[in-house]
């Protein structure tokens, strides 16, 4: 029996609200509701997830806007993907504020300075994990190791890393195909769960066979989207204004998030702290951690971003701080995923045209190899802001440091949740600000 729209609408609600665990967590939540289910078979789940891993993204959100589409036409995959950001966005609105406007209570204060520890270990660890999947040979190890120096040592602008090593990669996908081969993912067992309602043999449906002018026509609409968007903040705000620079400099960061969330940190801290200075860096970590315990894409820490710089520099005025904040929020969210629902449903009807065929995997390989470089140079820097607060000529902050490795030993001995990583560090930073209130 075919699955009706509100019965996958009242799914993708569900979706939103549970999606914790980060990107893996969440293919495996859909993998266990839809292909347990036999809503699409694991073939074609796998083979739409690798495209979502192709692009530039959020690889879970575009996964949900992807079988949404293939389900329920275009409504489906815009609500699909939708649904999957709302929760998060909304939550992350009311989290800013408490941050904001009660971040110097000392409890409070105390519940950050237990998450930060905690953060910079999930960062190292992100470079673990994506290290473990990416770095398959020498070659691998020698592009992340050139990324880490040109970021580190020379300060190199991520977007310049992306291109080089995408320019690498596709070099070496002529000279070493078997170097760059696409490594690792999250593509789950191959286990039988019985005929599905989307099945290895089932016919495409009309609506998702490509044609070049359905491609042309998504294309226009999203560009169009963009453009209305833009012009209007240009117009109501100015070209310099605030949330024109925000919508400028998160449609670049959408464009440059090879790798997941993790990957793009990098890029946003560079702009958004250094180059721009709408948060700090203290509070960019706050952010992080924020993010890491709303459900949905960790890339939805952009919303607390905005929200921070927009709280910070109000655009409406002295005494519309909030309504600044939520403002730049959707601002900066509407920017940063505009990108992915048009790279689905743009891309959508010709990857069902092309099952087993998918090429184009070696310039990605390079550019995750990169990515690892890249964030241990990011969990560096967090530490360096951890340990010593006020530089290298001020004192060492040991309490944080301990945190730090017990949240290090957690993860990378004891596999804890990140959840229950981040409970316990914050219940440590509570205690702390109870029982050392000078040390924090």
């Amino acid at each position: 029996m075919p699955v009706g729209f509100w019965q996958a609408f009242a799914f993708w609600l569900k979706l939103g609200f549970v999606s914790f665990g980060g990107p893996a967590g969440q293919i495996a939540i859909m993998h266990a509701e839809l292909v347990e289910r036999r809503w699409i078979s694991e073939k074609r789940f796998l083979h739409a997830l690798n495209y979502c891993m192709l692009l530039p993204g959020p690889e879970a959100q575009q996964l949900a806007t992807y079988i949404g589409w293939l389900m329920h036409r275009t409504r489906g995959g815009i609500v699909a993907g939708a649904l999957f950001v709302l929760p998060s966005l909304f939550i992350l609105i009311a989290l800013s504020w408490v941050y904001l406007r009660f971040g110097q209570v000392p409890w409070v204060a105390g519940l950050f300075f237990g998450l930060k520890p905690a953060v910079t270990a999930l960062v190292l660890h992100a470079a673990h994990r994506i290290g473990g999947r990416a770095l398959k040979n020498r070659w691998m190890w020698g592009i992340a190791g050139l990324a880490f120096v040109a970021i580190f040592a020379f300060e190199a602008p991520f977007p310049a890393i992306v291109l080089a090593a995408a320019l690498i990669g596709t070099a070496g996908a002529r000279w070493a195909p078997q170097v760059f081969a696409l490594g690792g993912g999250h593509g789950a067992a191959q286990v039988a769960y019985g005929p599905a309602l989307i099945d290895d043999d089932t016919p495409t449906p009309p609506h998702a066979r490509f044609s070049r002018g359905g491609m042309l026509r998504v294309l226009a609409l999203g560009t169009a989207l963009w453009l209305a968007a833009m012009v209007w903040l240009v117009l109501t705000h100015g070209l310099d204004g605030l949330l024109t620079q925000m919508g400028w400099f998160f449609t670049k960061a959408a464009l440059l998030t090879f790798g997941g969330a993790y990957a793009v940190l990098p890029y946003v801290f560079q702009g958004a702290v250094e180059q721009h200075q709408w948060l700090s860096a203290a509070q960019m970590m706050d952010g992080l951690a924020l993010g890491e315990t709303t459900p949905g894409p960790l890339i939805m820490v952009v919303a607390f971003v905005g929200f921070v710089g927009a709280w910070l520099q109000p655009v409406f005025g002295p005494e519309s701080m909030f309504a600044s904040g939520a403002t730049a929020a959707i601002v900066v969210t509407f920017f940063t995923f505009l990108p992915s629902f048009v790279f689905i449903l743009a891309g959508g009807p010709l990857v069902e045209a092309t099952h087993g065929r998918l090429g184009f995997t070696a310039p990605l390989s390079a550019i995750t190899a990169a990515v690892v470089g890249v964030i241990v140079n990011l969990a560096l820097f967090f530490a360096y802001h951890l340990l010593w607060p006020q530089g290298f000529g001020g004192r060492f902050d040991w309490l944080s440091a301990l945190i730090a490795l017990a949240a290090g030993l957690a993860l990378f001995r004891y596999k804890l949740g990140v959840l229950p990583l981040l409970a316990g560090c914050a219940l440590l930073g509570l205690l702390a600000s109870r029982w050392m209130p000078g040390l924090v």
